[in-house]
């Protein structure tokens, strides 16, 4: 079968679209590595802040980060294999939301960890049946909304990942400049990689950046992998460790609320994997999938005491990065992240400085945001109201990252939406989009509409 190249060096086999082509398994274990070390730190930082914040056993916290780790390899191979309407079927890694795990400690500390479980298994519940639902806002959801949504969750991603290597202000060590260093080592090892290799190896440099920048840290001793390797040699889920979850409504109210934002944040990622997978996306038949993967896997985590997972945009950058396209990395990856559940790899790998995670993690999340403004690129906003939606919904949504905590004062189910960038700048796109475009010529003295694309190649995804 004659084989071509798209421009990234990746062989394609006539016939076999690239999500869907099966790459050799021991490139497929190595693409799977990478993703799985820019996003190692997400799990064991979720259990590390669920265990410190509620005062869990060391046992119990061992049993925790195993069934993080396993629905968090469980959800990944669901998204990128699929079951019937279950499932995406692109290269996607799930994670425990970060907002989730806070939410989830919220509601411990007021309530038990009981009532926390039963608020995961809940949103899990309410994931599926409100899809149907959220499916119809949809049509709301052009370009420019998801465009603007897609540069805010990047942005929120970068500010997130580089307080690893920054420190939080106020902290003693804020601005530390060996972690600055190793931090902006990894950066350069990471863009020396894409410059001066080619082919596969080019494909490996956001891992090889992130190797190297651990090798320097060794050598600085600012980290030592031995001293996460005690613990128990075999690790296993727990079924129910927190005893029967308490499905208490009112408890899970706020988690509920912060569902309705993870939703929108989903149709922003699952559009712009699309879009850099080179497959369409119906938007009305894979972000239902892709949330319903996400409600299956919350349901049954949270009999295990995980908080909710989520679809994660972690992995997108890689994608875009190394041009591997193949959902079947993302599937290995989870397997991967399944056999890690099970053994003490995971204390392990939290020897990774996280300086040098957040070094590779600001590269990697960065991209989204330049991917969405390539995608808003391709709007018209010669049109005045294109030109409002988009400035008012990148100011408010990029306040509470910029800002955090600026709503504090508001009711907490308030501060749920308006607080979340990526909420607050979907719900004032579409809002805005709706005036601008849904009553009469108002603010259109061009005539155009919302989606008319100023440049470049339409959008890759239908409603």
């Amino acid at each position: 079968m004659e084989t071509t190249h798209h421009p990234d060096g990746e062989p394609l086999a006539d016939g076999v679209h690239p999500v869907d082509q099966i790459r050799p398994v021991h490139n497929l274990i190595l693409f799977a590595i990478q993703h799985i070390l820019v996003m190692v730190a997400t799990p064991i930082s979720s259990v590390f802040l669920i265990a410190s914040a509620l005062d869990l056993p060391t046992d119990l916290a061992s049993a925790l980060l195993s069934s993080v780790f396993v629905f968090s390899g469980l959800g990944s191979i669901l998204q990128s294999v699929g079951v019937a309407n279950i499932g995406v079927r692109l290269p996607f890694i799930m994670l425990p939301g970060g907002a989730a795990t806070i939410l989830f400690i919220t509601i411990a500390q007021g309530t038990d960890l009981q009532t926390a479980a039963g608020a995961v298994v809940l949103t899990g519940i309410f994931y599926i049946l409100v899809v149907t639902v959220f499916v119809r806002a949809l049509k709301y959801f052009p370009p420019l909304v998801i465009g603007t949504m897609v540069v805010v969750i990047g942005i929120n991603l970068v500010k997130v990942t580089g307080q690893l290597f920054t420190g939080r202000p106020g902290t003693a060590h804020f601005g530390d400049p060996q972690q600055l260093l190793l931090a902006f080592v990894t950066i350069l090892l990471t863009v020396l990689c894409f410059r001066f290799l080619r082919g596969f190896w080019r494909q490996l440099s956001v891992a090889l950046g992130l190797i190297g920048g651990t090798i320097v840290a060794l050598a600085l001793g600012q980290t030592s992998f031995g001293a996460h390797a005690a613990g128990p040699a075999f690790a296993l889920p727990q079924f129910l460790p927190f005893g029967t979850p308490h499905l208490d409504l009112i408890a899970a109210i706020p988690m509920l609320i912060w569902s309705i934002a993870s939703m929108a944040e989903a149709t922003g990622q699952t559009i712009i994997n699309g879009e850099i997978v080179g497959r369409e996306v119906v938007a009305t038949r894979d972000v239902p999938r892709v949330i319903r993967s996400d409600g299956i896997v919350s349901i049954i985590g949270g009999l295990f005491g995980t908080p909710a997972m989520v679809t994660s945009g972690e992995n997108i950058g890689i994608v875009r990065a190394s041009g591997v396209r193949s959902r079947y990395v993302t599937a290995v990856a989870g397997a991967l992240l399944i056999l890690i559940g099970f053994t003490p790899l995971a204390r392990i790998l939290n020897g990774i400085p996280p300086a040098v995670v957040g070094g590779t993690a600001v590269v990697v999340f960065a991209i989204i945001s330049v991917l969405g403004i390539q995608m808003l690129a391709r709007v018209d906003f010669s049109n005045t109201g294109n030109l409002i939606t988009c400035t008012l919904a990148l100011a408010l949504g990029l306040l509470p990252v910029l800002i955090p905590g600026m709503y504090h004062a508001l009711p907490a189910n308030v501060e749920a939406i308006v607080g979340s960038g990526v909420a607050m700048s979907a719900l004032v796109a579409v809002l805005l989009n709706l005036l601008f475009r849904h009553t009469g010529n108002a603010g259109q003295p061009s005539g155009g509409s919302s989606d008319k694309p100023a440049v470049g190649r339409p959008a890759n995804y239908r409603i």
